[in-house]
């Protein structure tokens, strides 16, 4: 059985790009930083280089979306949406009233959602963990991190379509 405290619900599409996405990091981005590192070692004194540190800066963000990435796809769960029960699960967009606010948003990773202009809840969030296993016109609430009670009314659940 998965530890679903470490699972990343993917579909087909997202796991992909994700893959397409490490190994270009991983191999042509890699050589290419280090192209640029070296240049700007060629150039003299690191200390005033700013092509060298920028360059060592840029190689610092690509190593952790090279590791962030490995890990999503280590405990990604490819697969087909959910069931259209309208039962609330990641890889549901959920519409629902939070807070007397309307608002429309996936339950699972941002990653699944990548250019879609959809807000993404991990279901692990405080207002994903409220909601997870409930249906349409269910009412609950969850503890804001400032400590205020949000009340939540569900809507609608549907399977995420890319």
């Amino acid at each position: 059985m998965t530890d679903t405290t470490t699972v990343t619900w993917l579909t087909q599409e997202a796991h992909d790009r994700l893959s397409a996405e490490l190994q270009q990091l991983s191999t042509t981005g890699r050589t290419e930083i280090a192209q640029k590192i070296d240049a700007a070692r060629q150039e003299g004194d690191l200390k005033e280089n700013g092509g060298y540190h920028a360059a060592r800066e840029e190689q610092a963000k690509q190593e952790a979306r090279i590791r962030q990435l490995q890990q999503i796809l280590r405990t990604a769960v490819v697969g087909e949406a959910p069931p259209d029960d309208g039962v609330v699960e990641p890889g549901m967009v959920v519409t629902a009233s939070v807070a007397g606010e309307r608002m429309t948003f996936l339950v699972g990773s941002r990653e699944v959602a990548e250019g879609t202009g959809l807000d993404v809840y991990s279901d692990k969030s405080p207002l994903g963990a409220a909601i997870v296993g409930r249906s349409r016109g269910e009412k609950t609430s969850y503890t804001a991190p400032n400590g205020h009670e949000i009340a939540v009314e569900i809507h609608e659940a549907k399977p995420f379509q890319p």
